[in-house]
């Protein structure tokens, strides 16, 4: 038993050696770790140190026992001083071996929580580079909207200097057209009766030839 407590004491030493020094070695460990504390994994783990801490307080609790037949007896006993001894031993390699597992678990525990704390800043640090990218993106494209603003105002002034000329021009083409039509109204009345006045002439030009084809006759009579 002490050979086998020796080992778990020297493996769990090189793996808190492994874990306290960045290397490839202790993400395999970390891995295994994780794999252990899943599923059955941390069942086991109790049931074995709970063994084993009983039978630390079986050990403890025979040296106590000798302890007090020595005292009682008063004299030395050989066999009581290698039980004695064997019992220390074995308790505090065990003690040693759940100390070094406690170390261990905590340790891993601390490793795990500070990976996910420097990933959670690389994500904020990654957030706010987003956002500062987002920002200067955003002022550019407000300079852009700016500057398309305020050539659309331009093209409107031109417009609407454009329309006020136009609608001056169709403004003077419609009094153009008015007074044309007005002129024209007048030229046909001047029609009218530059017509009424040549058919009076006509019917005057009709009555003295009649008048006069009747004195014609009148003289040969």
């Amino acid at each position: 038993m002490q050979q086998l407590l020796f080992a778990v004491i020297f493996s769990e030493m090189g793996l808190i050696l492994v874990m306290l020094f960045k290397t490839p070695l202790r993400k395999l460990v970390i891995v295994g770790l994780d794999r252990v504390k899943r599923g059955r994994g941390p069942v086991m783990v109790k049931t074995v140190a709970g063994t084993v801490l009983v039978v630390l307080m079986s050990s403890v609790y025979s040296m106590t026992k000798i302890r007090r037949r020595r005292i009682d007896e008063g004299a030395v006993n050989p066999t009581d001083q290698v039980l004695m001894a064997k019992h220390l031993l074995e308790a505090t390699l065990m003690g040693s071996s759940l100390f070094l597992a406690l170390m261990m678990d905590r340790l891993h525990h601390y490793i795990r929580e500070l990976r996910i704390r420097r990933k959670s800043m690389e994500a904020v640090k990654n957030q706010n580079r987003g956002l500062e990218d987002g920002k200067s993106g955003g002022l550019e494209e407000v300079k852009a909207l700016e500057e398309e603003t305020a050539t659309l105002r331009t093209k409107l002034k031109q417009l609407e200097s454009e329309l006020e000329t136009r609608t001056k021009e169709v403004n003077g083409a419609e009094a153009n057209a008015v007074a044309l039509r007005k002129q024209s109204e007048g030229f046909l009345l001047e029609y009218d009766r530059l017509l009424e006045e040549n058919q009076n002439l006509r019917n005057q030009l009709q009555s003295l030839d009649r008048r006069l084809s009747l004195s014609g006759s009148k003289k040969n009579t």
